[in-house]
């Protein structure tokens, strides 16, 4: 497998890895502006652009769109995280030339006609009630709020109902004007593709837009705090997080091996502790988000409500003993964990068009993966001991619970158990 990266004049950069052992190819654009970058008063209209973006161009219905890429047997999406957007495709290698080209369109001439934009605002408040039904997603979003109050980084991707109702055609336009510009784009593909293709489609279709950098979003600040919210469920949810690290921090390596011992898996401590020998979860596990300029290690457990006095005092003590020895057959689950899932991905063109438009976002390279490998192999108890530290001592918890959890402990007594 081989990546080439070219950049046009504009500043767009193209990514390529060709794969020889497969017949498709998976080609996207990767955009440098998510949920984070929103303003207030128009949050959610990240995601909405993306919805908005299949629903018409100055030269294809949202029909066309759908029937050209189906009638080759294709795939087109698109997804809408806290600092990125995702459009992306998957095809036969012969088909590729289409795919840019529909990719093009939708970025640079979607017409946001008033009557799709009515249908689609319907749509996405029901995926806001869906989400608000579904306690074991929501919880993450009060976590989200509770770690990063009063910031765009604490906001719902989806927004709120009462935004979405009232977001304009113009506020659309406006996002789109201000962060889809050339060197806030990666046009990336993986599979049966050839870069020299792939760049002559670019310069053809993409040459145009505007050379203007994004602007930066402003620094995050982790606050911590508590939200509770009690509901008639037949279980209680609890999600706790702690400040982690960001993608380019040195311990972000060790950080992946620290939240894989912690809650990673079956053989994980929170797992075993809490589900195997006490009984006290069904669901329980742990896992780290990274972000530009900082992160969080989160902790969920879905169990009776009755269950949670008894619970929450297990989590912090699994906490603290993560500051002690860790064993190196511990080690060694971990790592091997985190390898064979990286190594994996690799096997899936879909899987790699998103770990390379995330690297060159993030790092501005692809990161080859020997050089992953080898950091993870690195990571050692006295990292993890360092990270189990720091993930303590930097700032207090954010704490989510939702459902029956009257019977959850004093915010400040938690607090105080992890020091």
């Amino acid at each position: 497998m081989t990546i080439r990266i070219s950049t046009l004049p504009n500043g767009l950069r193209v990514v390529s890895e060709t794969m020889p052992q497969v017949k498709t190819a998976s080609v996207g654009i990767w955009v440098d502006a998510g949920a984070r970058d929103e303003a207030p008063e128009i949050n959610g209209v990240a995601h909405m652009l993306e919805h908005m973006a299949f629903k018409g161009t100055e030269r294809r219905s949202a029909l066309d769109i759908a029937e050209e890429i189906e009638a080759v047997g294709g795939h087109l999406n698109a997804f809408t995280s806290r600092e990125q957007t995702a459009y992306y495709a998957r095809v036969m290698g012969d088909d590729i030339d289409l795919a840019i080209d529909i990719l093009a369109d939708i970025l640079q001439h979607s017409t946001f006609e008033a009557s799709e934009l009515e249908r689609e605002r319907e749509v996405i408040i029901q995926e806001i009630g869906q989400s608000e039904d579904t306690p074991d997603d929501i919880i993450f979003d009060h976590l989200q709020e509770t770690a990063f109050p009063d910031q765009a980084l604490g906001r719902a991707i989806l927004g709120t109902v009462e935004r979405v109702s009232a977001m304009r055609r113009e506020d659309l336009q406006g996002f789109l004007g201000r962060f889809y510009h050339a060197p806030n784009l990666i046009l990336v593909a993986a599979g049966a593709v050839e870069h020299e293709h792939l760049l002559a489609a670019a310069e053809k279709l993409l040459a145009g837009l505007q050379a203007t950098p994004r602007p930066r979003p402003q620094k995050a600040v982790y606050r911590g705090g508590e939200k509770r919210a009690v509901r008639d469920l037949e279980q209680a949810h609890v999600a706790i997080a702690l400040p982690g690290v960001s993608f380019t921090d040195p311990d972000y390596f060790a950080m992946q091996v620290y939240s894989t011992v912690l809650g990673g898996g079956m053989s994980s401590r929170l797992f075993q502790e809490v589900r195997e020998k006490r009984g006290l979860a069904y669901s329980v596990y742990a896992y780290p988000s990274a972000y530009r300029d900082g992160g969080l290690l989160t902790l969920y457990a879905g169990t009776g409500g009755e269950k949670l006095g008894e619970l929450m005092p297990v989590l912090a003590e699994e906490l603290a003993k993560m500051t002690g020895h860790v064993a190196a057959d511990e080690l060694q689950r971990a790592r091997a964990q985190l390898k064979v899932g990286m190594v994996m991905s690799l096997e899936s063109s879909g899987a790699r068009i998103e770990q390379l438009g995330r690297q060159m976002l993030v790092f501005g390279r692809p990161l080859d993966i020997d050089e992953v490998l080898a950091a993870i192999d690195r990571v050692d108890e006295a990292a993890v001991q360092r990270v189990a530290e720091r993930v303590l001592r930097t700032a207090p918890p954010a704490v989510a619970a939702l459902g029956p959890v009257g019977t959850l402990e004093d915010y400040s007594r938690f607090a105080a158990r992890l020091g």
